[in-house]
């Protein structure tokens, strides 16, 4: 399917920002409008998302068709307020809300002019998130005029500006990867879909890195289904006590299909690379020890994302640096020491004279240490969740998780690893 992009802002360059221009007639405040009863609904709260801004910006409201929305304040917070069923512009009609972030919010609409669902990214109306909005779409029509086809990342549709509002119109896919396991009481995929999923990440990770892009917050927020669609199968492992054969039921995906989404943190190689990325869990140690980035820490989150879809859980559950670094040396042992001695100012108060960690004696609590003893070794911990593929699996995870970044693996040379490559007798993932 052809991509069309809309005309309003022609979008030649990442340093081209939108002009001023003669407002069309949706953008026109209309006449204050009748008194009308509405009826607000709150939304749910996920990892990693934005505490609810307000519920009182969504509300069901009834209006004509083709009417314009009534002209609303943003709340506090630069959220642009609409109503289900409102209209942005004549050709989207508000459907559902699918999820909010730092960045703004994500509706779904119906695209009058194509007769398809869509999402729409609807940006906060703050100076820069709305400049992080136009490279974002610099990138998503550099990878859109690159990937043939579409297979590999969120397919944008166009973009407009709407009541100083940057709106990034996709393609409609399913649930994240972390929806699906939250959703699905945090059980594991089984190792066959792992392998799938992560073919798939990893082309889709050496793709942007061959146009010189890194993405820098790759998790599994940000890599979804192409399809909500599921299927219901026995889990032998499962015990409750409701269930006396000592097995339950979990929820898989029906296609193991999925595209990367969020190019709003991606940076052009030829940036500046010393600011901190990546959400925390899947944060690099060259990050953490303020050494500068640059493509490996996408495969080092490519790593713990891989670790999470094994075992239902994010490999390094923290939210502070001393305690992060304390597990990393946990599950893959001690920091190189020629790292350790290059930490910027800021990351030396973590270590004891300059070379050992400071743990557990600069543990913030008990409840701290304790989180930290209680990780397996990698290989432990992946062996507890994997029957079989196990080996492979553990030897592509250590050269990820490597901590010398220019020793850890690169995407094309993962993709080359016995656990993709090798006639598994069980690999395959049909249902």
């Amino acid at each position: 399917m052809e991509t069309q992009w809309i005309t309003e802002f022609p979008h030649t360059n990442m340093d081209k920002r939108p002009r001023k221009r003669a407002r069309l007639t949706w953008d026109l405040p209309p006449p204050p409008p009748k008194a009308m009863p509405t009826m607000y609904y709150g939304q749910e709260s996920a990892r990693g998302v934005a505490p609810n801004h307000a519920c009182a910006n969504v509300y069901y409201k009834t209006l004509p068709r083709n009417g314009s929305p009534p002209w609303r304040n943003d709340d506090k917070d630069g959220h642009y307020v609409y109503a289900i069923g409102d209209n942005l512009t004549p050709r989207y009609r508000i459907l559902s809300k699918m999820g909010e972030g730092t960045f703004g919010q994500v509706l779904e609409c119906w695209d009058n002019e194509r007769k398809e669902l869509v999402a729409i990214k609807i940006v906060r109306s703050i100076h820069k998130y709305r400049e992080a909005a136009m490279i974002e779409i610099d990138v998503l029509q550099k990878l859109a005029k690159h990937d043939i086809g579409g297979s590999r990342c969120v397919q944008i549709r166009n973009w407009f500006d709407y009541r100083n509002h940057i709106c990034i119109v996709f393609e409609k896919l399913g649930p994240s990867l972390y929806d699906f396991l939250r959703k699905n009481s945090y059980n594991s995929f089984p190792i066959d879909l792992v392998r799938e999923i992560g073919r798939q990440l990893l082309e889709s990770v050496a793709f942007m890195h061959d146009l010189r892009l890194i993405h820098t917050d790759l998790k599994p927020e940000n890599i979804l289904l192409v399809s909500s669609e599921y299927v219901k199968v026995p889990e032998y492992k499962f015990m409750s006590r409701s269930s006396k054969d000592g097995y339950g039921f979990k929820n898989l995906p029906k296609s193991s299909a999925v595209k990367l989404i969020d190019f709003g943190s991606t940076t052009f190689e030829h940036q500046d690379h010393s600011y901190v990325v990546s959400t925390r869990h899947y944060r690099a140690p060259e990050v953490i020890l303020g050494l500068g980035w640059n493509y490996s820490c996408d495969l080092w989150s490519v790593g713990c994302i891989l670790v999470e879809l094994c075992s239902g859980e994010a490999l390094f559950q923290t939210h502070e640096n001393l305690e992060h670094l304390a597990m990393m040396e946990r599950v893959l042992g001690p920091l190189p020491q020629h790292m350790v001695m290059r930490a910027d100012r800021r990351a030396e108060k973590y270590f004891r004279r300059g070379a050992r960690l400071d743990w557990p004696e600069g543990a913030t609590s008990k409840e701290s240490t304790r989180a930290v003893w209680k990780l397996p070794r990698l290989q432990n911990l992946v062996m507890q969740h994997v029957d079989h593929s196990g080996g492979d699996l553990i030897d592509l995870l250590q050269g990820l998780l490597r901590y010398d970044p220019a020793e850890r693996l690169k995407a094309r040379e993962a993709l080359r690893h016995p656990f993709f490559s090798r006639d598994h007798r069980r690999s395959g993932y049909y249902l």
